[in-house]
């Protein structure tokens, strides 16, 4: 008997294991997360850059973005660690294209078993340029099909109160950024992290696919990340200073990052640049528990709705900035700190 009535249909995956033949390099791993924990932990002055598009829809393009943030981070490697953004999940208010993952063919057909294998693809290709990774987990089951292939994770705004994304989250083997949900309430975001660094026994999957009662250690390394809200920006120092104030009375680290985009930016990829310049006067400042900021930038600018004659390096999902200004508002924001640690030495 089944509970799947007769419009639903079960299809058997690969199991994470038959698929971990991708190559992978586990000191790069082990390197890449240990500096963000560094940097966390305030062994590391420098910031985290995360960078990349809003979401991945074109491999080759992904490739050729990564190509660039490469050279990009190894010239400003002394004031930020610079992680590619590469989400493949993308959570829907409604209705929507939900991500590589789910339609790598960008024709409805959900194959999830292709898109498995080209996430993986991916990501092994960016690693062995040097490139550290970071992704949302939308699903509490992925994480053992390529968490070894990311550095950073972050659980979103819009599953931020969901109990499973939790659990799933106290046991991944990488520091999580956990952003404040979608009406600015940065409430649920530390109720996340104060649940996040506990242990856990839940249901999830090993690396037969087969299904266990998962038991997490707790990840110590859960931290909040500001993106505005529907009625308001956070990124300002006013907004930082309340944010910080809240984790301390939660006993919690006093470290977070800025997410420049979604509500923070109005959804405009241009205003990025204003508020990665006001995230930087408050660092420069002397603001250090501010930790790192992010980006959304594809190779051209803009979105574009799916359709049979997608153009090159544009968002599928929400507008992003191009590789020119990425490049432009790095560099200037890389310059403004460079003079301040002259100024300070």
């Amino acid at each position: 008997m089944t509970l799947y009535n007769s419009w639903s249909k079960a299809t058997p995956l690969p199991s994470p294991q038959s698929l971990r033949h991708t190559a992978q390099d586990n000191d790069f791993q082990l390197h890449a997360r240990q500096e963000i924990i560094d940097i966390l932990e305030g062994r590391d002055k420098r910031l985290l850059l995360i960078a990349g598009p809003c979401s991945v829809h074109d491999t080759t393009a992904a490739l050729d973005y990564a190509r660039k943030l490469k050279g990009l981070a190894d010239e400003v490697s002394d004031t930020f660690c610079t992680l590619m953004r590469v989400y493949f999940e993308k959570p829907r208010t409604a209705l929507g294209w939900k991500g590589i993952l789910y339609d790598p063919t960008l024709d409805g057909s959900g194959s999830i078993a292709d898109g498995l294998i080209k996430v993986r693809h991916l990501l092994a290709d960016i690693n062995a340029l040097g490139l550290a990774t970071a992704a949302e987990f939308l699903s509490a089951t992925t994480p053992q099909y390529f968490g070894d292939l990311i550095s950073w994770g972050t659980i979103g705004a819009r599953t931020v109160s969901s109990q499973p994304h939790r659990q799933m989250a106290s046991g991944l083997p990488m520091p999580v950024g956990v952003k404040n949900s979608v009406d600015g309430s940065i409430t649920s975001a530390i109720d996340a992290i104060c649940v996040i660094r506990k242990p856990h026994t839940h249901i999830g999957i090993d690396a037969d696919g087969k299904a266990c009662a998962i038991e997490t250690k707790g990840n110590p390394y859960a931290h909040l990340v500001l993106r505005g809200g529907h009625s308001a920006p956070n990124y300002h120092p006013t907004a930082v200073a309340d944010a910080l104030d809240m984790l301390k009375t939660s006993g919690l680290p006093q470290r977070l990052i800025v997410d420049c985009s979604h509500d923070n930016s109005g959804r405009c990829p241009q205003r990025q640049a204003m508020v990665l310049r006001s995230v930087i006067d408050q660092v420069t400042a002397g603001n250090d528990n501010i930790l790192g900021v992010m980006l959304e930038s594809n190779l051209e600018s803009g979105r574009q709705d799916l359709s049979d004659n997608l153009r090159y390096g544009v968002s599928l999902t929400d507008p992003c900035m191009d590789w020119a200004t990425t490049e432009q508002i790095v560099r200037d924001a890389y310059t403004r700190m460079g003079k301040t640690l002259c100024l300070t030495n």
